[in-house]
């Protein structure tokens, strides 16, 4: 089972989030001008990459708040977690560009004005060997 650091409430079960899809989707500058084609493009149409992809998620038992995870699809390793509207960060944690996304707002999913601090919850940034002992209360 995961344990997912969530940005507001820190690490947690997996089974306290929701998978929301492929992050950093555009939405269509004309939608109003797409055909039927183009539409199913935008709606289901995702990549499936084998490796580090990028993710959004919801602690829909939690703080009710999105978020982006950069993720491993092979290993399940956890290699980034960064608040909605924020660049991809590779795999090094460096921010990369990215393809698009529906919004460009620091804290477009949040109230208030500024986003959480999430600058201890990226695992890929870390130069140390890996713990291999879980924190209090996770489950394995």
């Amino acid at each position: 089972m995961l344990l997912i650091s969530c940005p507001n409430c820190g690490p947690r079960d997996e089974t306290e989030f929701h998978y929301g899809g492929q992050a950093h989707v555009a939405y269509p500058e004309n939608p109003n001008n797409l055909n039927d084609r183009e539409w199913a493009e935008y709606l289901f149409y995702r990549e499936n990459t084998k490796g580090t992809f990028a993710e959004r998620w919801v602690h829909s038992t939690g703080c009710r708040q999105w978020f982006n995870m950069l993720r491993d699809t092979v290993t399940y390793d956890i290699q980034a977690i960064y608040p909605m509207g924020a660049s991809r960060p590779d795999a090094a944690g460096k921010v990369t560009a990215e393809t698009g996304t529906a919004s460009t707002a620091a804290d477009s999913t949040t109230t208030g004005t500024a986003g959480p601090s999430i600058a201890a919850t990226s695992t890929a940034t870390s130069t140390s060997a890996p713990s291999t002992t879980a924190p209090e209360g996770a489950t394995k």
